[in-house]
């Protein structure tokens, strides 16, 4: 099994963690509107961080990866926006919480680490809580906003995943490399439980998109 293959397993096995199973979802309504207010923090904060990468990043295929996402996950905010906004949430002066995780995420400066961290197990997150929060929506009826998700979310952030495995595969050829690209992704992944924890006793439910 390559290097890469292994790092997959460990995630998936961590991430099953982090997630919980997502039939359970279903039965977890929440509120919506909560729920898509730390979906818009979420998508805001990793846009940002793409862009605030792009500049230092020498690698020009990762530079470009990073100015995709930002653009990308920009779109979906404006997305989770029109969807509030057909909600009846009022959004003029949102601004997104502080976040440990975010704060990490901006103080890495190493391209394998940033690849690791933003790319490859970020938007791993991303999807997978995503899968949940769309049953979550789908048991209750709201099919434009699984319709959002499903067609215009998910394949972005399936693909941002995948761009950044390719990424890794090339630039975290050495052997410590890819030492630092495991224990980004551990640390991201860590930071990341820690995150869901704190909004999940403020919601009431550990069923909600985003980070």
């Amino acid at each position: 099994m390559s290097w890469l293959a292994e790092l997959d397993a460990w995630k998936a096995e961590r991430l099953g963690g982090l997630v919980g199973d997502v039939a359970l979802a279903a039965a977890a309504p929440g509120d919506a509107r909560a729920q898509l207010h730390v979906a818009l923090a979420n998508e805001i904060n990793v846009s940002e961080l793409a862009a605030a990468w792009m500049p230092s990043t020498r690698e020009l295929d990762v530079k470009l990866a990073f100015a995709r996402q930002a653009g990308d996950e920009a779109g979906h905010f404006e997305l989770v926006a029109g969807r509030l906004a057909a909600l009846g949430v009022e959004l003029a002066s949102f601004a997104a919480p502080a976040s440990p995780l975010f704060d990490y995420l901006r103080g890495l400066t190493g391209t394998v680490e940033r690849i690791a961290a933003g790319l490859y197990a970020l938007e791993s997150i991303a999807y997978a809580v995503n899968e949940q929060f769309i049953a979550s929506c789908d048991a209750r009826g709201d099919a434009e906003t699984v319709r959002i998700y499903r067609e215009m979310i998910q394949p972005d952030e399936l693909a941002h995943h995948e761009l950044g495995r390719r990424l890794l595969e090339r630039h975290a050829a050495a052997p410590d490399a890819q030492v630092l690209a495991r224990a980004t992704v551990g640390r991201v992944l860590e930071l990341a439980a820690q995150t869901r924890a704190a909004a999940a006793a403020r919601l009431g439910t550990r069923c909600f998109p985003g980070c």
